[in-house]
């Protein structure tokens, strides 16, 4: 009947990659790595006589009574999960459930999605509205497909606090709130100015607390993940909200440590970094793409130009935030030797995770733009994980990709960069008071144990681990010793898993089976490079 409804609310499941941890879960006892933000809030916005069910299938499958459950299946995606988003909409309607389509794939693309009932193109806004009433009044599957773009969108300052109780907070590797949308700068490669606007809209820092208060009545993570696209892209919000996450770390005990993406424009505002020291965060992601200038110039990559690249990441090392970096393989000015530039400054920088990905064009950014103009966007790439067709050979650039997974993520290597952020890094981090609880002795306990028995007993680089444990109980930092384990695993396991062509489609490796050379293979195995070589390399940076 109308006004009661039961929706089925669900996160697609992505493929396994660099940046999913997939092989760190069974080490914490994680099933998946972040919750899916954007479906929770979508769920919290639904009224309040609807029943709602969210399933991500990163943690469970959707079943057929699941299915049989629903009036309503609402689908949400990125543009890497499209595959499985057809799949579920297919699912639905071998039972005849109405099927509603949103999220940042079919709303830049939503001629991909032919298949769905309803479409909500944009974000939480009239089109929700909309979309809403449409369920309301009627869950009968319609004739053709209805399109509801949102035209006036929803301040986030009126934005829902996520469902979070609709989920297990324990079943994921870090937990996520959202600060602010849209980014100020026009990078070639990205469409999030286009999906979400120029201009950063926030919301107030009494939201952000409250939803960590949520957070932590529903599960007490450990670690909370700002999902904001850059978290600075207004660095006079960021500043405003600091204290007030400083504070709230205050009231609860420093509960949590954070995590965020920022542009590297970060580092020239002190008081900011200082700051974020204070309300620990420890973790950021930057979208580094090139050490070349010449590359960053064409990827109008200009806030990545303000300092030397180096510079930049010793400076948030010095704030104790370990970096982590995003690397684009296949641009247009590259060259052979960009890649062992690139090596150098994986030695050099002493980031331990970077996300090394061949260059994919993006509909509705400015890259796809220009490519398309020159007959460079590949309709049917076939087993190539990119749409472009790079100015250099596909071999030379696959060679080039392959050379850089081999070099970053050979256990000696890897090790040795972790080693380096135990040095400059973690030192420089909030010492805060511990009263660990009975719960986070035994789940820290748990954490170690399988950590041994899986790097120290089982993996086929235990002996690489053995020297790093017997190097690393030195420092006798726990906590250092356990993140570079569990990290370690996942990104060793899964470099060989994509360098052998065992690994799936996913976002950071190329598609089919293309089997290691010997070269790659000795560089993941050998000893060609060192814990000396890092910091020779970081000496010559310096210089």
């Amino acid at each position: 009947m109308a006004g009661s409804r039961n929706v089925l609310c669900v996160a697609p499941r992505y493929a396994t990659s660099f940046g999913t941890f997939d092989h760190a879960f069974h080490l914490v006892g994680a099933r998946a790595f972040m919750p899916p933000q954007g479906l929770l809030v979508i769920a919290a916005r639904l009224p309040a006589a609807w029943r709602v069910r969210v399933i991500d299938e990163n943690v469970r499958p959707v079943t057929d009574d699941d299915l049989r459950w629903a009036d309503a299946v609402f689908v949400t995606g990125m543009h890497v999960q499209r595959d499985r988003i057809t799949r579920l909409v297919e699912r639905a309607h071998a039972r005849n459930r109405l099927t509603v389509l949103g999220g940042p794939s079919v709303s830049a693309c939503p001629d991909w999605y032919p298949e769905a009932d309803i479409l909500h193109l944009g974000e939480l806004g009239d089109a929700t509205d909309a979309v809403v009433a449409r369920v309301e009044r009627d869950v009968t599957r319609p004739v053709t497909q209805e399109r509801y773009r949102t035209k006036d969108r929803l301040a986030l300052d009126r934005f829902p606090v996520p469902a979070y109780r609709a989920i297990d907070l324990q079943d994921y590797f870090l937990a996520s709130v959202q600060f602010s949308s849209g980014c100020p700068f026009s990078c070639e490669f990205c469409d999030i100015p286009a999906l979400y606007g120029h201009t950063p809209r926030m919301k107030t820092p009494k939201q952000v607390t409250a939803e960590l208060d949520t957070l932590m009545a529903c599960g007490r993570p450990r670690s909370v993940y700002f999902v904001d696209d850059n978290f600075v892209a207004n660095p006079h919000a960021a500043t405003a909200l600091l204290p007030e996450l400083v504070r709230w770390q205050e009231r609860n005990g420093y509960p949590v440590v954070f995590a965020c993406e920022a542009t590297l424009n970060i580092t020239k505002r002190p008081e900011l970094l200082r700051l974020m020291r204070q309300a620990r965060f420890t973790t950021l992601f930057a979208g580094i793409e090139s050490p070349d200038p010449e590359a960053l110039h064409a990827l109008n990559k200009r806030q990545n130009l303000r300092s030397p690249v180096l510079d930049a990441v010793r400076t948030l090392n010095a704030h104790g935030i370990e970096v982590v970096a995003g690397i684009i393989i296949g641009l247009d000015t590259d060259s052979p030797a960009a890649y062992d530039r690139l090596t150098h400054f994986i030695d050099a920088s002493a980031i331990p995770l970077l996300t090394i990905n061949l260059l994919h064009a993006l509909p509705g950014t400015p890259l796809w733009d220009r490519l398309e103009k020159e007959g460079r966007i590949l309709d049917d790439p076939g087993t190539r994980e990119s749409n472009v067709d790079f100015a250099l050979p596909y071999p030379v650039v696959l060679d080039g990709w392959r050379r850089a997974i081999g070099h970053a993520y050979a256990p000696h290597r890897l090790y040795a960069r972790f080693e380096h952020q135990m040095h400059h890094t973690y030192p420089n981090r909030l010492t805060v008071p511990r009263r660990p609880s009975r719960a986070d002795v035994r789940h820290g306990l748990g954490v170690v144990g399988r950590a041994l028995w899986e790097c120290g007993v089982r993996a086929p680089y235990r002996k690489d681990f053995w020297r790093m444990t017997r190097s690393v109980a030195k420092h006798a930092d726990l906590e250092g010793f356990v993140h570079t384990a569990v990290v370690g695993h996942h990104l060793i396991t899964y470099a060989r898993e994509a360098l052998a062509g065992r690994a799936e489609k996913a976002f950071y490796a190329p598609r089919g089976a293309d089997p290691a050379t010997p070269a790659i293979q000795t560089a993941m195995d050998g000893r060609t490079s060192s814990k000396d070589d890092v910091e020779r390399a970081s000496r010559q940076g310096r210089a």
